[in-house]
């Protein structure tokens, strides 16, 4: 059994993994603002915590005792399908607070109480990954996971002689509730409980092969 912690665990993708993991018996600690579906779920503790708050960070990663995380799916995120013209200072860092600063921020808070053996996963997107296919109104998203990977990176060469391991998952377009809100009638070729098979084994398995690498996980073409 391995102890996992999975962000923005309320819906989507997070919850799929949560879910998942906990039928499979392993310790499940889940985070979310809205943990009402978390706590309807046997084998899962949920914590309400706003990743854009760096006080709550603080509060749960010091009320996290004798506890050892082996994996840590950084998977919360904000996206918004936005012009440039429609964009301001105040949204900008809207999204940056939760799919950047709260991700760091986070991580760094728990590197303490994470398996040297461990494996942090963070979630990007095919949008920040340089020379792939670009998509008008995602300039604030795109760019903020472009920073993930960056960061990713960077982790994984601090900490390669000591552990964790650091790896970053760089997705296409899977089926969730905040793809579907910013793109009305879309449908993604991959839902959220087909893509939790594969995350799950990879946090689990991934750092046996991988360290401070972008796996581009995606089915369309280029």
């Amino acid at each position: 059994m391995k102890t996992l912690l999975i962000t923005g665990a309320g819906k989507g993708i997070g919850l799929s993994t949560a879910r998942l993991a906990a039928q499979a018996g392993h310790r499940v600690l889940a985070i979310s603002r809205n943990i009402k579906a978390l706590k309807e779920i046997d084998g899962i503790e949920a914590y309400s915590v706003d990743l854009a708050n760096e006080n709550e960070i603080t509060d749960f990663a010091n009320a996290l005792t004798n506890t050892t995380i082996d994996v840590l799916i950084n998977n919360a995120g904000l996206l918004t399908n936005t012009s440039v013209e429609g964009s301001d200072f105040t949204l900008f860092e809207k999204i940056y607070k939760v799919n950047v600063f709260g991700l760091a921020e986070l991580t760094r808070q728990l590197l303490p109480k994470i398996s040297p053996k461990g494996h942090v996963v963070n979630i990007s997107s095919m949008g920040g990954i340089q020379g792939s296919a670009k998509f008008p109104g995602l300039s604030i998203y795109s760019s903020s996971k472009g920073a993930v990977i960056t960061l990713t990176e960077l982790w994984a060469e601090e900490f390669k002689e000591t552990g964790p391991r650091f790896n970053v998952l760089a997705l296409g377009a899977v089926q969730t509730e905040m793809l579907a809100e910013a793109f009305p009638g879309f449908q993604a070729p991959v839902t959220a409980d087909e893509f939790a098979h594969y995350l799950l084994d990879f946090g689990l398995n991934g750092h046996r092969y991988y360290n401070g690498k972008v796996l581009q996980v995606s089915s369309s073409t280029p």
